[in-house]
């Protein structure tokens, strides 16, 4: 066996080829004694190039549940809130005190809608079972892009991005589409997001921008794979879907540890449902606070 990493931005990273041996030992068969060891000589398979975006779409284009037709995968087919979220880099401005070397004094950052997430002093689940959440976030999360544009063509003149500590608030058991839309801002880049709390579905995805008239056709809700991850193409989309029944504050974040720093993260809050085993319990008595 073989791997090597698959990388679309321009940071320096480890590209050597990492290989294992993998021998199964038989369960049955002829005893020790009758058993004739053939050595075979030592292959190594052919990797595509660590930048190939073709081979790694169509790859995971082929990925299927072990759902059928007969038994299909229990994807939400009823969908009760739909959301766009673009994921990117862009600019984020910096102080007057600040000596920041981009276009007029602003830096690199990353950002879901072109909000960059800033975590704030407290946390963000104690502040929201305790209702305080007043002065540590705001529920008003941009359900689309401030303004459309070819997100995966030429980069608009606005790039510059926002700050905040914004969340989405979900009724208990709300059906979600959501479909994340790389950008070509600063450069196109695959982004692995992941969502905490969750398993979902990868429903659909594509080469370039989303289309809301034509794509669902081909979302496939019989056997698609579940997952808490997935790779946003490169220059393209993908659609996920999963139930919000799972009370709680839960991160969703790329696990690029620098787009993370960036603020490429947001958070999701799934209120209690009516049932006893619906609600998020307390804390316990010997938690230590923050």
């Amino acid at each position: 066996m073989a791997a090597r990493p698959y990388a679309t931005g321009p940071a320096t990273f480890d590209n050597t080829t990492t290989a294992a041996i993998l021998e199964y030992a038989l369960a049955h068969g002829p005893s020790q004694k009758h058993k004739k060891h053939i050595k075979l000589p030592l292959t190594k398979p052919k990797l595509p190039y660590f930048n190939d975006t073709s081979f790694a779409a169509k790859f995971t284009n082929k990925l299927r549940s072990l759902a059928n037709s007969n038994f299909p995968a229990n994807v939400p087919t009823e969908i009760d809130r739909h959301f766009f979220f673009t994921v990117g880099l862009g600019l984020l401005p910096c102080s007057k005190t600040q000596n920041c070397s981009g276009a007029n004094n602003t830096m690199v950052g990353a950002a879901i809608n072109n909000v960059s997430f800033v975590l704030p002093n407290n946390a963000l689940l104690q502040a929201h079972f305790f209702k305080q959440s007043n002065g540590v976030f705001a529920s008003n999360f941009p359900l689309k892009p401030p303004f459309r544009f070819n997100y995966t063509g030429t980069p608009p003149n606005k790039t510059v991005l926002s700050k905040g500590t914004k969340v989405v608030v979900l009724p208990y058991n709300t059906s979600v589409e959501l479909i994340m839309q790389d950008t070509s801002i600063i450069g196109a880049e695959s982004h692995p997001l992941h969502l905490h709390g969750f398993n979902f579905f990868v429903v659909g995805q594509g080469v370039g921008n989303f289309n809301s008239k034509t794509d669902p056709k081909n979302f496939n809700l019989i056997d698609p794979i579940e997952r808490n991850t997935i790779g946003v193409p490169s220059g393209g989309w993908v659609a996920i879907r999963f139930r919000a029944d799972n009370p709680g504050v839960w991160f969703m974040h790329c696990l690029l540890e620098v787009h993370m720093s960036w603020g490429l993260k947001m958070a999701w809050i799934v209120l209690d449902g009516k049932k006893k085993n619906q609600k998020l319990p307390p804390p316990p008595s010997d938690l230590p606070k923050c």
